[in-house]
């Protein structure tokens, strides 16, 4: 029966099955009851949807860049410009997290979405004339026109700055939807908003590895990056007709999130300045930043590099590798939910116990990495580790960015601990592009040790890191 459905619906099936039951077990769950009536929870899913799958679409249109991998660019080249890429991410948290503080989430996030949108428009461009300027017939494996070694390095600059661009008006989106959020959500239940924030993680991962391997084997390159950018017009259009950044704004009563804003003047604004430097003299904020820092590092370590490494040891038939969206989704979704519901269920919303156990299965995924190397079990290893990571990412930059800053101040906030995400990002970018082996060497699955050898020391920082801010809890200013 699901053998006669098209291979796309085939994907999508588990992952909506999946969907459909964790809805189900979580509304069986008792209730953390903060005095929301059902008009404030309908009103609140019609506001955080379209906010996070234009979050998701965000992802699609960022990690498109890694389908293209050995059709426009190779790995050593693109770890290059991904590396350009998110460090611009990184350091754009600098400007656009207080500005987001200042403009709203709903701007901001039309913002991201209007200009991830151009610079995927101008990538499609660029990549339809790099291929037109000439190309070898295509790959006996692939199937692909491929663009000629000594061809391929010319457009490097070209894509680095253009990929730039799409970074700096994508590091709007966790800036902006946590911004939404935090008015729309008690510190109490914030947990299980960090498990709607993996599950939209998860959802982009999908649509970006999946959605556009299967438009890269298919269309013209171009299309990998004119498709998200399609998508995102249209639910920023969503966006400015149904989201609002408070409850206030949609005609209901705003509430006391009680986060580290509940006890501060509301007429008095503070400067840019004066919030930072509140924050980085956070002990539990900089150490937050820190373990995202490990965590930017390692979640791409484990989604970016298993592609090349298949193609590079020309394993075929590997399961994990054609559903490698799909199965990164149902991981994704499956580790946000567990650690927003442990979080406000067992550890009382706190973030840091959640985290250490997870980065725990970092360690442990490291260690078995090294003697799955060559065999069909690598993969399951790391959709493990993708599960884990995820989880710890939405518990922190989704959840622990709100409880610390609170609701005035979550674009800073968020700002600081995703921006040390993608610091860690463009890190494992340059370490990850010099360490794999190249060429002949890389055919051979002996000399993929590195792999996990650059892997392990974030683990275990990580992992002692979280066990710092085990006890964490945001503490409305000026309490005791």
């Amino acid at each position: 029966m699901l053998s006669s459905l098209p291979p796309w619906l085939q994907e999508l099936l588990p992952i909506v099955t999946l969907l459909v039951v964790v809805s189900l077990v979580v509304s069986r769950l008792p209730r953390v009851d903060v005095g929301h009536s059902p008009r404030f929870l309908r009103r609140r899913v019609l506001n955080w949807l379209p906010v996070g799958l234009t979050y998701a679409f965000l992802y699609m249109g960022r990690y498109n860049l890694n389908a293209c991998i050995g059709t426009l660019y190779d790995k050593a080249q693109f770890s290059d410009i991904y590396a350009v890429g998110t460090l611009t991410y990184g350091v754009s948290f600098l400007v656009n997290g207080p500005l987001t503080d200042r403009l709203g989430g709903k701007k901001t996030i039309v913002i991201a979405a209007l200009g991830a949108l151009t610079a995927n428009v101008l990538l499609g461009l660029l990549a339809t004339h790099a291929l037109s300027a000439g190309f070898i017939p295509p790959d006996s494996r692939t199937h692909l026109p491929v663009v000629p070694v000594a061809d391929r390095a010319q457009w490097v600059p070209y894509f680095s700055a253009l990929y730039a661009m799409n970074m700096y008006f994508q590091s709007f989106g966790a800036v902006s939807i946590v911004k939404v959020n935090a008015q729309w959500f008690h510190l109490r239940e914030r947990g299980t908003f960090g498990g709607i924030f993996g599950i939209l993680i998860s959802l982009g991962l999908y649509f970006a590895f999946d959605w556009c391997k299967f438009l890269v084997e298919h269309y013209p390159a171009g299309w990998t990056f004119w498709v998200p950018a399609g998508l995102l017009g249209l639910w920023a259009l969503a966006d400015l007709a149904v989201v609002r950044d408070s409850p206030s704004g949609a005609g209901l009563e705003d509430f006391d999130p009680g986060d580290a804003s509940s006890t501060e003047d509301a007429s008095r604004k503070a400067t840019v300045l004066e919030v930072a430097t509140r924050m980085l003299k956070n002990p539990a904020i900089v150490t937050i930043a820190m373990i995202e820092f490990c965590s930017g590092y390692l979640r791409n370590a484990i989604l970016q590099y298993y592609k090349p490494y298949v193609k590079d040891l020309q394993l075929r038939g590997d399961y994990v590798m054609e559903h490698w969206g799909m199965l990164n989704c149902i991981a994704g979704i499956l580790g946000g939910v567990l650690a927003g519901v442990i979080s406000d269920r067992i550890f009382g919303s706190r973030r840091g116990p959640v985290s250490a156990v997870l980065y725990g299965v970092m360690i442990a995924g490291c260690g078995v990495m090294f003697f799955a190397l060559g065999t069909g079990a690598l993969g399951w290893v790391l959709m493990l580790m993708s599960l884990a990571i995820i989880g710890v990412h939405g518990m922190l930059s989704g959840t622990a960015s709100m409880d610390f800053g609170g609701k005035r101040n979550a674009g800073v906030a968020v700002g600081i601990i995703d921006g040390f995400v993608y610091l860690g990002v463009a890190a494992e970018a340059v370490v990850l592009g010099r360490v794999l082996p190249k060429g002949a060497a890389a055919h051979d699955p002996a000399n993929w040790w590195t792999w996990p050898a650059a892997i392990l020391p974030a683990a275990v920082v990580g992992f002692l890191l979280a066990l710092r801010v085990w006890n964490a809890r945001a503490q409305p200013k000026g309490a005791h």
